[in-house]
């Protein structure tokens, strides 16, 4: 075969949770490659052996398919996405293509991994080459070791190794370069019905609407504007759950509408080099630690990353999980994260290890109720983080927060809401109280809840459990292990 009609054969990109064009080392090197490109996304919810996006996520997806639909269109291209299992549809696809090569990012969990070198045989029998590059991390998994070559459990550790090595700059958007011509008839019987990833009956999805717009533009703007007017104050204002002190980009980078090595980059453009930015850069190291955490220890998702909670008897309390789900526990600042979740498909850092420790300690349900819960419910729901992030809270993970260390709801609430906003916003039954009575209104005079028109079990519930017993009962069984 001549060099010209190799060329004429077109390459495929993959995309995976990399749904962007700049910074996208597969869709660079496709381009550079002067074939026609084919741009394709498969949602695959059969066959990975893990548990498929969530409502949430399915609706972030929708709205980020359509954003980079747009962008490929704008320079020529398109989009083309497929549903069904990926072992069959990628070779299909490139069989009734003629592709002969495809490229894509590489993915982190075992399964995902063992799937792609399935694949990679498959194409390679067929004659097509697969090429396939990092591009949802900031360096190689591989890359970080320990001095006597194997693979950190502790962060503190991890963030000083990551910040000893050069991690490559974004890539640009690729010059301009010739699109495969996508016909009506190409994998007509796989085409993915992108409609039904959003919710028809009932449609729950209006304050995500509201609160959100997904896509790499978007992605954009927020870190500009965080950088622009909050990361000066990000080391306490990312604490303050009324406030606008975090800067919003986890669900951006969960789907890859932004990568974390632009966001690495940005930071110094801006010659951000003080504490708070500082801080936020380490959040972004806390990130790429999940990721690797993911990649050296896959077991992170189903079990204890230590084991000796293996033995830990945690409580079947399907009501008590209602209750925290629903934001009915009767626990005021526990009730206000999980409303705000529910409407707006994201909560603020604070309050997630707040709810997380209410669970699993105050409860003692398994984290894995909690981590379920997350991934179906959360815009920015992230394998790696969701897990690893869990994991800590619950005190069973890597580097992770001791058993031992109960979260104080009530007192959380005092120091990270001391104006009481964020809870009167997402329980406004309780917004005519103020101080303690709205922190703890079970301990409020009759009086003061009267005048503020509450009445608890009818219009705000009792707390589903006495905040000290909670604290012994996980205390103890801790100490049972």
């Amino acid at each position: 075969m001549s060099p010209a009609s190799s060329l004429s054969r077109p390459v495929i990109v993959c995309f995976r949770d990399d749904l962007r064009m700049a910074d996208h080392p597969a869709l660079h090197e496709a381009a550079a490659s002067g074939a026609p490109v084919l741009c394709v996304y498969v949602l695959d919810d059969e066959t990975s052996d893990l548990p498929p996006p969530g409502a949430a996520s399915r609706w972030w997806l929708h709205g980020t398919l359509a954003d980079l639909r747009g962008a490929l269109e704008k320079r020529g291209g398109t989009l083309l996405t497929l549903g069904g299992p990926l072992e069959k549809i990628l070779p299909r696809l490139a069989e009734e293509t003629n592709a002969r090569c495809i490229y894509w990012h590489h993915r982190l969990h075992e399964k995902e991994r063992q799937q792609d070198e399935r694949l990679i045989r498959t194409l390679n029998h067929k004659g097509v080459e697969v090429r396939a590059q990092w591009g949802s991390v900031l360096l190689d998994p591989e890359r970080i070791r320990t001095k006597e070559g194997g693979f950190y459990r502790v962060y503190t550790s991890f963030w000083k190794a990551l910040q000893g090595q050069a991690v490559p700059e974004p890539l640009d958007l690729p010059s301009d370069f010739p699109f495969f011509r996508v016909a009506p008839s190409l994998m007509k019987t796989d085409r993915l019905d992108e409609a039904a990833l959003l919710p028809r009956h009932p449609d729950w999805a209006g304050g995500l609407r509201s609160t959100w717009e997904p896509g790499e533009r978007e992605a954009h703007e927020h870190l500009t504007d965080f950088l622009h007017h909050e990361v000066d104050h990000y080391g306490r204002g990312r604490d303050l759950m009324a406030e606008e002190g975090t800067s919003r980009l986890s669900p951006y980078l969960a789907s890859g509408a932004i990568s974390p090595r632009q966001v690495w980059a940005t930071v110094g453009e801006h010659g951000l080099n003080g504490e708070d930015a500082r801080i936020f850069r380490s959040e972004i190291g806390w990130r790429e630690f999940a990721r690797y955490t993911l990649y050296h220890f896959p077991q992170l998702c189903e079990r204890n990353l230590n084991r000796k909670f293996d033995a830990l008897s945690w409580r079947r309390a399907p009501e008590d999980l209602r209750a925290w789900q629903k934001g009915q526990t009767g626990i005021p600042v526990v009730d206000a994260a999980m409303r705000q979740l529910w409407q707006t498909g994201w909560m603020h850092n604070r309050a997630r290890m707040i709810v997380g420790s209410f669970l699993t300690k105050h409860l003692l349900v398994d984290w894995r109720e909690g981590e379920a819960w997350f991934w179906d419910t959360l815009v920015d729901a992230d394998r790696a983080n969701n897990t690893m992030n869990w994991q800590w809270v619950a005190g069973t993970g890597i580097d992770a927060a001791p058993f031992f260390r109960v979260f104080n709801p009530s007192r959380q609430a005092e120091k990270f809401d001391p104006d009481g906003d964020y809870i009167r916003r997402w329980v406004p039954e309780l917004a005519k109280l103020s101080g303690k009575a709205l922190v703890e209104p079970w301990k409020a005079q009759a009086e003061d809840l009267h005048a503020a028109g509450v009445t608890l079990g009818k219009t705000y519930p009792h707390p589903i459990v006495d905040l000290a017993e909670g604290r012994s009962r996980a205390l103890v069984t801790f100490r049972s292990l």
